[in-house]
């Protein structure tokens, strides 16, 4: 019975440790994917960031929060064009996807500035910067928008 007993005891401790320690992981992924700077509105300083909230020293203005998030995405090692938010398998090869991670500061994307692509869709090898029409076809030419695999 003692044995019994041992061995729920230590069944339950173990089960707690490895569900504490599962959690400092998550959260220490979740730290690792989030930074938290701070920034002169008026960018007096150029691009140049705090660790803490206060006030600009030159303009004494508030520092505002800005969030850069780290954009997760999944990559085959064999083939660059196979891509995926999630995790999974190349379509081509069957590898497993790796992860690769992006810093992306949002706050200073200008997205009007852009470089945008048109192309016609029945002659993938016709492109454009500007809107028109395709020279072989004369079909309208469509905005090629990046997109990731799902």
């Amino acid at each position: 019975m003692k044995t019994k007993i041992l061995i729920a005891v230590l069944s339950v401790g173990l089960f707690t440790v490895s569900t504490v320690k599962a959690q400092e992981k998550a959260k220490m992924e979740i730290e690792h994917t989030e930074k938290i700077a701070f920034s002169c509105p008026m960018h007096c300083e150029g691009e140049k960031t705090y660790d803490k909230p206060g006030s600009c020293p030159k303009c004494n203005m508030d520092l505002k929060k800005e969030e850069m998030k780290m954009a997760e995405m999944y990559v085959c090692p064999m083939h660059a064009d196979i891509k995926s938010d999630k995790p999974g398998s190349c379509t081509k090869c069957g590898m497993d996807l790796k992860k690769v991670e992006m810093k992306m500061d949002h706050s200073k994307m200008n997205h009007d500035k852009m470089d945008k692509t048109y192309s016609c869709p029945m002659h993938s090898d016709i492109k454009s910067d500007k809107p028109g029409t395709c020279s072989k076809c004369g079909m309208e030419l469509q905005e090629k928008k990046m997109e990731m695999k799902k």
